[in-house]
């Protein structure tokens, strides 16, 4: 809008008598006494409320059209009729005539008035039409981004709920086999003839070793070849040297049987490997 225009003093004033007219005539020509004026002042604020949404440009769309300049026609010349069939009924041709142009002379100086304050390079109501469905078109895409990062966030959330509960689980199932294997019994292999239990046996040398097996004590309690097949692969790290300790131990022994109980031995501590 622009500045205002000169032509809203008349306007306001000519409003008013319009009002006042419009009032007393509706009163007497309805004769209900001060209740009518309930009615004759709710015909003014009427057709006053459509001149001030016009002037404020309120727009109503109706099938893509402004309705409220029709509802203010439509409600004024409701407001004349009943002006002229006040001067008709009262036989004044003059308040017939003279009743309904103070309002239709009102309205045509608004109209004016509002024409004269509207600056020519305003939007239409085209125009705001197409800026509200563009705007509206903008919030609807907001909203559907909003929705979407929303539902990005559920399938986090969930993901995250599933590997956390992955993790419980498969923690607890840790625990679980670190408590089975504490509280298994422990396995005792059988102890067949040639495995006798024996106590490990501190890192020593191979010449303290063939020592102690010469010595008295070891010629009095004399040992079987399988006993000395075990303990000579624990010293030698090869099978020949092993062999040969036992057959200088035991002259009377074949040395066949010897390396089969040697292999024998050395498949026991390699845990079935042979060298």
């Amino acid at each position: 809008m622009r500045l205002p225009t000169p032509l809203l003093v008349p306007a306001a004033a000519l409003s008013g008598a319009s009002l006042a007219w419009t009032t007393w005539s509706l009163v007497d020509l309805l004769g209900a006494g001060p209740i009518g004026v309930t009615v004759a002042a709710g015909a003014d604020i009427i057709w006053a409320s459509v001149i001030l949404a016009e002037a404020r440009g309120v727009h109503v769309p109706l099938r893509g059209r402004n309705v409220v300049p029709a509802i203010g026609w439509v409600t004024l010349i409701a407001v004349a009729a009943l002006l002229a069939w006040h001067g008709i009924e009262r036989h004044v041709p003059a308040m017939a005539v003279g009743g309904p142009f103070l309002p239709l002379g009102t309205k045509a100086l608004w109209l004016m008035a509002l024409a004269d304050m509207r600056d020519p390079a305003a939007l239409t109501d085209n125009d705001r039409a197409q800026l509200a469905a563009e705007e509206r078109a903008m919030r609807l895409a907001e909203a559907r981004h909003r929705n979407a990062l929303r539902h990005r966030e559920m399938d986090a959330e969930r993901l995250l709920a599933d590997v956390s509960v992955d993790f419980e689980i498969e923690l607890a199932r840790q625990d679980k086999g670190r408590e089975l294997a504490r509280r298994a019994p422990i396995a005792i292999a059988p102890i067949t003839a040639e495995q006798t239990p024996s106590m490990p046996e501190q890192p020593t040398n191979s010449r303290s070793r063939e020592m102690d097996l010469t010595s008295p004590i070891a010629d009095r309690e004399q040992k079987s070849i399988a006993d000395l097949a075990r303990d000579h692969v624990a010293i030698h790290p090869t099978n020949p040297p092993a062999i040969n300790a036992i057959c200088a131990l035991l002259p009377d022994a074949e040395r066949d049987s010897v390396a089969a109980a040697v292999r024998r031995a050395r498949r026991v501590l390699d845990g079935g490997t042979y060298r």
